[in-house]
Protein backbone atom coordinates (compact mmCIF):
# COMPACT_ATOMS: atom_id res chain seq x y z
CA UNK A 1 0.00 0.00 0.00
CA UNK A 2 1.50 3.68 -0.87
CA UNK A 3 2.52 5.91 1.52
CA UNK A 4 0.17 9.17 2.00
CA UNK A 5 1.58 12.16 1.21
CA UNK A 6 2.43 13.95 4.23
CA UNK A 7 1.47 17.54 4.96
CA UNK A 8 5.34 19.12 4.08
CA UNK A 9 5.39 17.86 0.44
CA UNK A 10 4.96 20.20 -1.91
CA UNK A 11 1.88 20.27 -4.33
CA UNK A 12 2.83 19.43 -8.10
CA UNK A 13 0.84 23.52 -8.42
CA UNK A 14 3.42 24.54 -5.89
CA UNK A 15 6.42 23.21 -7.68
CA UNK A 16 4.85 24.55 -10.84
CA UNK A 17 4.26 28.07 -9.36
CA UNK A 18 7.61 28.19 -7.97
CA UNK A 19 9.53 27.43 -10.65
CA UNK A 20 7.24 29.79 -13.34
CA UNK A 21 8.32 32.05 -10.60
CA UNK A 22 11.72 32.20 -11.01
CA UNK A 23 12.04 31.73 -14.48
CA UNK A 24 9.70 34.04 -15.73
CA UNK A 25 11.44 36.74 -13.48
CA UNK A 26 14.90 35.38 -14.98
CA UNK A 27 14.38 34.70 -18.31
CA UNK A 28 11.29 36.12 -19.29
CA UNK A 29 7.61 34.59 -19.89
CA UNK A 30 8.14 34.86 -23.82
CA UNK A 31 11.77 33.05 -23.17
CA UNK A 32 10.55 30.25 -20.72
CA UNK A 33 8.55 27.61 -22.44
CA UNK A 34 6.40 25.27 -20.73
CA UNK A 35 8.67 22.42 -20.94
CA UNK A 36 11.63 24.28 -19.07
CA UNK A 37 8.74 25.00 -16.23
CA UNK A 38 7.95 21.42 -15.51
CA UNK A 39 11.52 20.12 -16.27
CA UNK A 40 12.24 22.71 -13.23
CA UNK A 41 9.53 21.48 -11.38
CA UNK A 42 10.37 17.86 -11.51
CA UNK A 43 6.64 16.97 -12.63
CA UNK A 44 5.02 15.61 -15.85
CA UNK A 45 3.78 18.04 -18.87
CA UNK A 46 0.01 17.12 -17.55
CA UNK A 47 0.44 17.78 -14.33
CA UNK A 48 0.82 21.14 -15.60
CA UNK A 49 -2.23 21.17 -17.84
CA UNK A 50 -4.59 19.78 -14.41
CA UNK A 51 -3.60 22.83 -12.38
CA UNK A 52 -3.49 25.61 -14.79
CA UNK A 53 -5.63 25.68 -17.90
CA UNK A 54 -3.23 27.21 -20.28
CA UNK A 55 0.43 29.08 -20.21
CA UNK A 56 -1.49 32.52 -19.82
CA UNK A 57 -3.80 30.83 -16.95
CA UNK A 58 -0.16 30.03 -15.34
CA UNK A 59 1.11 33.76 -16.03
CA UNK A 60 -1.45 35.43 -14.37
CA UNK A 61 -1.17 33.18 -11.59
CA UNK A 62 2.54 34.50 -11.82
CA UNK A 63 1.32 37.96 -11.90
CA UNK A 64 -1.02 37.73 -8.94
CA UNK A 65 1.67 35.82 -6.88
CA UNK A 66 4.29 38.35 -7.30
CA UNK A 67 1.87 41.01 -5.77
CA UNK A 68 0.96 38.70 -3.50
CA UNK A 69 4.29 38.69 -2.36
CA UNK A 70 4.89 42.23 -2.15
CA UNK A 71 1.94 42.82 -0.15
CA UNK A 72 2.92 40.23 2.49
CA UNK A 73 6.33 42.56 2.73
CA UNK A 74 4.65 45.74 2.91
CA UNK A 75 2.62 44.00 5.95
CA UNK A 76 5.77 43.32 7.57
CA UNK A 77 6.71 46.40 7.31
CA UNK A 78 4.09 48.84 8.28
CA UNK A 79 2.98 46.64 11.18
CA UNK A 80 6.15 48.40 13.02
CA UNK A 81 5.64 51.79 11.65
CA UNK A 82 3.93 53.97 14.38
CA UNK A 83 3.26 57.25 12.54
CA UNK A 84 1.59 57.92 8.78
CA UNK A 85 4.66 58.90 7.52
CA UNK A 86 6.29 55.42 8.70
CA UNK A 87 3.89 54.04 7.10
CA UNK A 88 4.31 55.86 3.77
CA UNK A 89 7.94 54.71 4.27
CA UNK A 90 7.14 51.39 4.78
CA UNK A 91 5.76 50.86 1.36
CA UNK A 92 9.68 51.74 0.14
CA UNK A 93 10.77 49.23 2.63
CA UNK A 94 9.09 46.88 0.68
CA UNK A 95 10.57 47.17 -2.27
CA UNK A 96 13.59 47.41 -0.66
CA UNK A 97 12.85 44.43 0.72
CA UNK A 98 11.92 42.94 -2.71
CA UNK A 99 14.68 44.14 -4.52
CA UNK A 100 17.55 42.55 -1.81
CA UNK A 101 15.43 39.11 -2.16
CA UNK A 102 18.40 36.58 -3.18
CA UNK A 103 17.23 35.65 -6.44
CA UNK A 104 19.25 33.58 -8.55
CA UNK A 105 20.44 35.64 -11.36
CA UNK A 106 20.39 38.95 -9.43
CA UNK A 107 17.71 42.00 -9.44
CA UNK A 108 15.87 42.47 -12.58
CA UNK A 109 13.62 45.30 -11.30
CA UNK A 110 10.21 44.83 -10.82
CA UNK A 111 8.91 41.43 -11.92
CA UNK A 112 5.43 42.98 -12.51
CA UNK A 113 6.28 45.74 -14.76
CA UNK A 114 8.87 43.10 -16.65
CA UNK A 115 6.01 40.86 -17.45
CA UNK A 116 3.36 43.93 -18.18
CA UNK A 117 6.57 44.64 -21.02
CA UNK A 118 6.10 41.34 -22.41
CA UNK A 119 1.94 41.28 -22.85
CA UNK A 120 0.12 43.37 -25.24
CA UNK A 121 -2.43 45.76 -24.53
CA UNK A 122 -5.37 44.91 -23.33
CA UNK A 123 -4.23 41.40 -21.88
CA UNK A 124 -6.04 40.53 -18.93
CA UNK A 125 -1.68 40.09 -17.05
CA UNK A 126 -1.63 43.93 -18.18
CA UNK A 127 -4.49 45.07 -16.65
CA UNK A 128 -3.89 43.41 -13.40
CA UNK A 129 -0.73 44.77 -13.02
CA UNK A 130 -2.20 48.31 -13.73
CA UNK A 131 -4.53 47.32 -11.05
CA UNK A 132 -1.85 46.19 -8.78
CA UNK A 133 0.32 49.59 -9.34
CA UNK A 134 -3.28 51.40 -8.48
CA UNK A 135 -3.49 49.29 -5.12
CA UNK A 136 0.15 50.57 -4.38
CA UNK A 137 -0.70 53.96 -4.99
CA UNK A 138 -3.99 53.95 -3.20
CA UNK A 139 -2.43 52.64 -0.15
CA UNK A 140 0.11 55.62 0.20
CA UNK A 141 -2.77 57.81 -0.14
CA UNK A 142 -4.30 55.95 2.75
CA UNK A 143 -1.47 56.60 4.86
CA UNK A 144 -1.13 60.37 3.20
CA UNK A 145 -4.68 61.25 4.13
CA UNK A 146 -3.74 60.32 7.91
CA UNK A 147 -0.91 63.40 7.14
CA UNK A 148 -3.76 65.39 5.37
CA UNK A 149 -6.69 64.72 6.52
CA UNK A 150 -8.26 68.19 5.08
CA UNK A 151 -6.83 67.88 1.66
CA UNK A 152 -8.09 65.37 -0.25
CA UNK A 153 -6.52 66.97 -3.22
CA UNK A 154 -3.13 67.38 -2.36
CA UNK A 155 -3.46 64.05 -0.64
CA UNK A 156 -4.36 62.20 -4.25
CA UNK A 157 -1.72 64.82 -5.78
CA UNK A 158 1.01 63.64 -3.80
CA UNK A 159 0.19 60.18 -3.64
CA UNK A 160 0.73 59.84 -7.41
CA UNK A 161 4.09 61.87 -7.30
CA UNK A 162 5.60 59.75 -4.72
CA UNK A 163 4.29 56.23 -6.78
CA UNK A 164 5.80 57.97 -9.62
CA UNK A 165 9.42 58.09 -7.56
CA UNK A 166 8.91 54.80 -6.45
CA UNK A 167 8.24 53.54 -10.15
CA UNK A 168 11.18 55.21 -10.84
CA UNK A 169 13.75 53.83 -8.29
CA UNK A 170 12.73 50.71 -9.16
CA UNK A 171 13.43 51.09 -13.06
CA UNK A 172 16.18 52.02 -12.27
CA UNK A 173 16.91 49.66 -9.39
CA UNK A 174 16.62 47.08 -12.31
CA UNK A 175 18.96 48.47 -14.79
CA UNK A 176 21.19 49.00 -12.08
CA UNK A 177 20.95 45.00 -10.17
CA UNK A 178 20.61 46.51 -6.50
CA UNK A 179 18.30 48.72 -4.32
CA UNK A 180 20.40 51.79 -3.86
CA UNK A 181 18.41 53.92 -6.15
CA UNK A 182 14.91 52.64 -3.89
CA UNK A 183 16.72 53.59 -0.76
CA UNK A 184 17.65 57.55 -2.54
CA UNK A 185 13.98 57.70 -3.36
CA UNK A 186 12.73 57.07 0.57
CA UNK A 187 15.10 59.48 1.66
CA UNK A 188 13.50 61.65 -1.41
CA UNK A 189 10.26 61.18 0.50
CA UNK A 190 10.91 61.48 3.88
CA UNK A 191 11.97 64.32 3.13
CA UNK A 192 8.92 66.01 1.26
CA UNK A 193 7.51 64.09 4.21
CA UNK A 194 9.03 66.17 6.72
CA UNK A 195 8.10 69.16 5.18
CA UNK A 196 4.54 68.36 5.13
Amino acid sequence: MPKPETATRESARDRLMRAAMALFYDHGIGGTGIDAIVERAGVAKKSLYNNFASKADLVNQYIEARHAEWLALYDARVATASSPSQRVLAVFDAYQDHAEFAYERGFRGCGLLNAAAELEAGNAGRDAVRRHKEQVESILARHLSELLPDAPDRVATLAAHIAFILEGAMSRAGLEGSSARVIAARGMVENMLKAL
